[in-house]
């Protein structure tokens, strides 16, 4: 009978360390650094890839080049995951797409360019075409992540900070730590291996290039950075706040006061609204980026002309007065300065670009160039006319047809 009941005990006390282990898996996050969720959205059939394309290709043949390389159904699904925004804790999303087929992918991490309507923000809209075209590159043998960024899908309740570099930069890469832990765990056949192509568009671009220079210079221990493409980024703020400033009209007035509000909410401005805006403007932008309102939205609240929109005094005293030093500098920080790179990098933009001037693309490669990067290395492409919505597709097409060179 003793024997019978310590075996009893023993047999109980395995039971309770058993169960305990179990609920700690079974518990959000419990056992990753970054990870505490995944949830299946969607496959896409390989025909469903190919009838997307063949629809598409109408309107830009070149998608077609593709088609050889979609061989896989893509499963995706909504990640959520840990990261920091102004000293705290987040949780945070995105999308992660992945060939359903046994394998080792790298990683495609896609940039998207800005938004202002939290319905819009890739997990939660995961069917959007623009959207769908960048999910089903997974079917190329990449694990696709897209990011929401803070201030979008789990992390709605919070200011994005649009433009600021260090929590973008920070986001990108906890999802990126998260969705290795989110393969490791779920999928066996499956490996998400440490190799990274990325890419994107106007923020996305400017992103893309700010998490370019992390991954090479703070994070390569972690990741190995393959190659990257950089569409019509506003890489220099203080270029682009002087060259609008500079100008009578401005068509996207809705960019300007999403850094204005972004910059403000995150203490990175030390001056009020009311030193840069006038009024009624000024007392208006606390309402407008509060994920609701669509772009025409809030361009109908605002003014394309740059008198009407900024005060007087910062027109004349944005470059040079010490009022404003805060601003310039805040500004400078969150710009991308030039390095030299050893990684394979494409800087693409429109040459009619109305809301990003191409010039900026322009500065870009040569400062990178004169930093001692490789013209072999670094290469720049001007697409003729296009503006800034015009340009995305096609930049976009052939920013993954380089990185598919690379791969």
């Amino acid at each position: 009978m003793i024997i019978i009941r310590r075996g009893l005990k023993v047999l109980l006390v395995l039971i309770l360390m058993l169960s305990v282990i179990s609920s700690c898996k079974k518990e959000a996050g419990s056992d990753f650094t970054n990870y505490i969720s995944k949830e299946f959205v969607i496959t896409y059939t390989t025909d469903y890839i190919n009838n997307l394309l063949d629809a598409a290709a109408g309107t830009y043949p070149e998608l077609t080049d593709f088609k050889p390389y979609m061989t896989r159904p893509v499963d995706v699904y909504k990640l959520t995951y840990k990261t920091e925004t102004d000293g705290e804790e987040i949780s945070a999303s995105g999308l992660v797409c992945i060939p359903s087929a046994a394998g080792e992918y790298p990683i495609l991490c896609f940039q998207n360019g800005t938004n202002t309507l939290n319905t819009l923000a890739p997990s939660e809209y995961v069917l959007n075409p623009a959207y769908q075209f960048v999910e089903i590159a997974a079917s190329m043998g990449f694990a696709v992540v897209i990011p929401d960024y803070p201030g979008f899908g789990k992390s709605a309740g919070i200011p994005h900070p649009y433009l600021i570099s260090e929590p973008t930069v920070r986001s990108i890469t906890d999802m990126l730590y998260a969705a290795r832990e989110m393969d490791s765990e779920d999928d066996p056949e499956i490996t998400i291996n440490n190799e990274v192509f990325i890419i994107g568009y106007s923020q996305g671009g400017w992103a893309t290039l700010s998490l370019h220079k992390a991954l090479e210079q703070e994070y390569s221990d972690d990741f190995i950075l393959m190659g990257s493409v950089c569409g019509a980024g506003p890489y220099d703020l203080n270029f682009l706040f002087n060259s609008i400033t500079g100008s009578d009209s401005y068509p996207m007035p809705v960019y300007l006061c999403y850094i204005i509000n972004a910059y403000s909410a995150y203490d990175q401005f030390t001056n009020p609204v009311s030193d840069i805006l006038r009024e009624p403007y000024a007392s208006r932008l606390p309402g407008l980026f509060n994920g609701t309102l669509s772009f025409d939205q809030i361009n109908s609240q605002l003014t394309t002309s740059v008198t009407g929109l900024f005060t007087g005094g910062f027109l004349s005293g944005f470059a040079t007065e010490a009022k404003y030093s805060t601003i310039r500098s805040s500004l400078t920080a969150n710009s991308v300065t030039a390095w030299k790179t050893t990684v394979p990098l494409l800087l693409i933009h429109g040459g009619g670009d109305s809301s990003v001037n191409p010039l900026t693309t322009e500065n870009m490669y040569n400062s990178m160039i004169e930093a001692g990067t490789s013209a072999e290395i670094c290469k720049k492409e001007i697409l003729p006319e296009l503006d800034h919505g015009d340009a995305v597709v096609p930049a976009m097409v052939k920013g993954l047809i380089f990185l598919k060179s690379l791969q």
